[in-house]
Parts: C-alpha cells; structure tokens; sequence
C-alpha cells in the first residue's frame, strides 16, 4: 500500500466546491485512491458523496492511500503527491 499524510487547508473541509474539485483530480488518476481521518475507516476518493460525508473538515490531516496492486508504482507515488498537494490549497479552482 502505497500512502501519504496531508492536511486539509480549505476553509470549509472537503465540503461542495473543495470536495468536488478534489474528487475530479482523484478520477483523473485513473487510481483506486482511498482518503481517511486517523481512527476511522477510509472512504473513496472517487465518490464524492463519500468524501463529503466524512466530515474532512479545514486543518484535518488525512492520509491518502493506494493499495499495491498491477499499478505503475512511479504514477502511484506522483499521483499521491500531486493529490496531497491539492489538499494543501484552498480547493476552489473551477477547473
């Protein structure tokens, strides 16, 4: 399993805009990327009503994870990176 800690810098969580914008980058990977706050159980990060519902709320830190299996491991750790990235900024890029 490849993972990466990050913390959440969007005022509002991973909530409407911020969620949307971080789920679109989680399909563009083409990855099976899971998103969980320490204690509880991970959630999708290709549904966004899943990260929605988990409450990812501003200064959480989450890790990011992929578990090993047939993919490339250096588009594994670039996607991760890139995605714990995204969460360090304020999410609200329409694109």
């Amino acid at each position: 399993m490849y993972t990466r800690k990050a913390t959440i810098a969007a005022s509002v969580g991973l909530h409407a805009r911020p969620a949307a914008v971080f789920v679109r980058a989680v399909n563009k990977t083409g990855l099976p990327i899971t998103l969980a706050k320490a204690g509880l159980a991970p959630v999708d990060g290709r549904s966004l009503l899943e990260v929605m519902s988990a409450d990812f709320a501003c200064g959480c830190e989450v890790e990011i994870a992929v578990a090993a299996g047939s993919h490339d491991d250096s588009h594994v750790r670039r996607a991760i990176d890139q995605l714990a990235q995204l969460l360090l900024t304020d999410l609200t890029d329409p694109a």
